[in-house]
């Protein structure tokens, strides 16, 4: 067996880690024969809840979990870990504007970036999943300079299982028939998932999802508005944000960024944005990429209409402006 690895989940004792650590404690993210140490940190009045959860581990007598250590210390959650999945953030609360909600978690986001720059495995992979999730990200990385940008990461794999799911509905196929739905931009109500560069098999051939949907104001209309308003809709219905899917999207990202996407197979993440596509630089963006190596690099050359860059332009323009307010925050510290 190979030596165990140290993994941390932020927000420890919350809904979303509550589905998360089991699925990273069976080896569905790092490999059925990959031990693991897992760190949880939390904060202060939630280790009570935490102690639950580390009892509930143990109860699981997982085969692959070496050992696992509760804490509220960020230098003790970071100390060389290998892979961050950062669940922890501040919930907007009602009356909340979004400049208030960023404030708060340049905060967090700052102490986390310290703290991995400190005390992580400079090879670190960091995935974000609290909100606003991409510029939570870029925060993070700002303030851990010793680690390359590109190791900082936002989860938009949520938005494309959402997206997959709608389209293999819509034409009554299995999900794993429908490849390549993609989400460009912010994770927020201005992302865009696009359907145009899918495809979709039927019946044994291959087709574009655009071709096999054959329903223009559908994928322009009614498609967008379900996969950006989802998140609002199971909140609604369950008077509680959507946690297992968070988690099972969590797991995809961090699996496939760990073990690489199969050819000819895009995934999508916010990462550092280099200008492709006409995207603003230097904000955290979510492209489709395709990942070897434990690297991930954009995938380029895609088509997009004019429908399309106006979208991205919406999303871009916002992911602007939030990282005018982060930054403003971070120089005023």
């Amino acid at each position: 067996m190979a030596e165990p690895i140290r993994v941390v989940v932020t927000g420890a004792a919350g809904q979303i880690a509550y589905s998360l650590l089991y699925m990273i404690a069976r080896g569905e993210v790092f490999g059925k024969e990959q031990p693991l140490v897992l760190h949880l940190l939390d904060i202060p009045p939630m280790m009570g809840v935490l102690e639950g959860v580390v009892m509930e581990l143990a109860d699981c007598a997982l085969p692959l979990l070496r050992q696992v250590i509760p804490t509220a210390d960020p230098a003790v959650a970071f100390k060389d870990v290998a892979a961050a999945f950062l669940v922890g953030a501040m919930p907007r609360k009602e009356g909340m504007e979004r400049k208030d909600l960023l404030s708060a978690n340049v905060k967090i986001f700052k102490a986390q970036g310290q703290a991995i720059d400190q005390h992580a495995r400079k090879d670190i992979k960091v995935l974000v999943v609290g909100n606003p999730a991409n510029t939570n990200a870029l925060v993070c990385s700002h303030y851990a300079p010793s680690i390359p940008r590109e190791n900082f990461t936002a989860m938009t794999r949520l938005d494309q299982n959402r997206a997959t799911a709608q389209i293999a509905a819509k034409l009554g196929v299995p999900i794993s028939a429908v490849k390549n739905v993609v989400i460009w931009g912010n994770h927020s109500s201005t992302q865009f998932p696009d359907p145009s560069n899918g495809i979709v098999e039927i019946n044994g051939s291959t087709k574009r999802v655009w071709d096999a949907v054959n329903d223009a104001a559908f994928l322009q209309g009614n498609f967008v508005e379900t996969v950006q308003k989802r998140g609002a809709a199971v909140i609604a219905a369950r008077k509680m944000s959507s946690a297992m899917s968070a988690a099972k999207a969590a797991c995809d990202h961090m699996h496939d960024w760990w073990h690489g996407t199969t050819s000819g197979q895009f995934v999508s993440m916010g990462v550092l944005s280099d200008g492709s596509y006409g995207a603003p630089k230097d904000v955290v963006f979510s492209f489709p990429v395709e990942i070897s190596n434990g690297k991930w690099k954009i995938v380029q050359g895609l088509q997009l209409d004019d429908f399309a860059k106006s979208k991205l332009a919406v999303t871009g323009k916002e992911l602007e402006e939030e990282k005018g307010e982060a930054m403003a925050v971070c120089s005023a510290d």
